[in-house]
């Protein structure tokens, strides 16, 4: 198994959860969110407008599939946030199950609030279900531009991911590629895996051998804030 790969048992679970285990409605889905959760829209209310916000777009690796929120790398991240002074706020959006095209549906209403820092952690689920690469590039563009012509300063960071090979080695490599194209096109910021270190490893991932544990999302928030630090100190 090469790095950053997961183990090929790994892939018949993964195929399985896209239809059982990744859905909105399970214990673990964040819902912070959706349209209709009332406690995003207070929190968007009483927000400072002059405090700079970093929108975590993700499906339920953001989310933190059947974990607390609070332990989900994006409020780990606040944690840090809130070490260096309280300046910046971190928005969950990450739902369990979201595909890229699910990501633009719910982008104007995220898009309500001011966004400083975008982080997109979406296309996973799309190469799951064998998207066609072309169509998985053109939803995160699709997010990306409207997020940049609603808040034209907005810095993006891109989260790469890896698929094992079972849709053949070109798709693989074309997915694993398609990141790094955009984040060419974008000027945007990479992280080449946000599953680096975390990935295929039992101790750090539940019982499907897919999502991370506490500790793997203490990993992932490792990794994110190597690549959004430099984009917040430089704020400050």
């Amino acid at each position: 198994m090469l790095p950053g790969q997961f183990p090929q048992p790994v892939m018949v679970v993964l195929l399985l959860l896209i239809g059982v285990g990744c859905s909105r409605n399970d214990p673990g889905a964040s819902d912070v969110a959706t349209r209709s959760d009332p406690r995003v829209t207070e929190q968007t209310d009483r927000a400072d407008p002059s405090q700079p916000v970093i929108l975590f777009l993700g499906d339920s690796l953001t989310a933190g599939y059947y974990l607390d929120p609070d332990d989900a790398y994006p409020a780990l991240i606040q944690r840090r946030l809130d070490r260096k002074g309280g300046h910046w706020r971190a928005v969950n959006a990450g739902v369990s199950g979201d595909t890229s095209a699910d990501g633009v549906q719910r982008l104007p209403w995220l898009l309500r609030q001011r966004v400083d820092i975008l982080v997109l952690a979406l296309g996973a689920n799309d190469a799951l279900r064998g998207q066609p690469i072309d169509h998985i590039r053109g939803q995160l563009s699709a997010i990306i531009e409207q997020t940049r012509a609603a808040y034209p300063d907005v810095r993006v960071v891109l989260a790469g991911m890896r698929m094992p090979t079972n849709y053949g080695a070109d798709y693989t490599e074309a997915f694993a590629s398609l990141f790094i194209d955009l984040a060419e096109t974008y000027d945007a910021v990479l992280i080449p895996f946000l599953l680096e270190g975390v990935a295929g490893d039992p101790d750090l991932n539940l019982s499907d051998g897919i999502h991370p544990t506490e500790a793997g999302h203490r990993i992932m928030a490792d990794t994110v804030w190597t690549y959004l630090s430099p984009l917040v100190e430089r704020d400050e």
